[in-house]
């Protein structure tokens, strides 16, 4: 598929990256949960480093951490999508979002079971 700006190169770079950081914004800024999980990645960052022993446990414990806030964008892209077609209630509309819904769940818990899987045999 052909640029529909035109930018190649570094230009379609930078124009990518300037899309990104507004995605991200409008997400802050429209999603309560995603600005609780960014505010939740503030302290536990730091905490998830410090408390790694090796380079991949510290990996673990940040990526994992990190894998939240990725399914909440997505999440967030198909319930905007899914509002932007129409709001009126439709089975397939809500399936979408919960489907959604549930992948973020399912970040959450994945998260805590490594943080469990690494954390706890330390303090036992």
């Amino acid at each position: 598929m052909a640029n529909p700006r035109g930018a190649h190169g570094w230009r379609r770079i930078v124009l990518a990256f300037r899309f990104s950081l507004r995605g991200l914004k409008a997400c802050f800024r429209c999603e309560e949960a995603f600005r609780q999980e960014v505010i939740a990645l503030i302290p536990l960052l730091p905490i998830g480093l410090w408390l790694g022993e090796t380079p991949v446990e510290r990996a673990l414990l940040v990526g994992s951490l990190l894998i939240v806030p990725i399914v909440e964008l997505l999440n967030s892209a198909i319930e905007a999508n899914v509002d932007r077609i129409g709001l009126e209630r439709h089975e397939l509309s809500a399936r979408a979002k919960d489907i959604a819904s549930a992948a973020v769940l399912i970040s959450v818990i994945f998260t805590s079971v490594i943080w469990a899987l690494i954390l706890l045999p330390k303090w036992m």
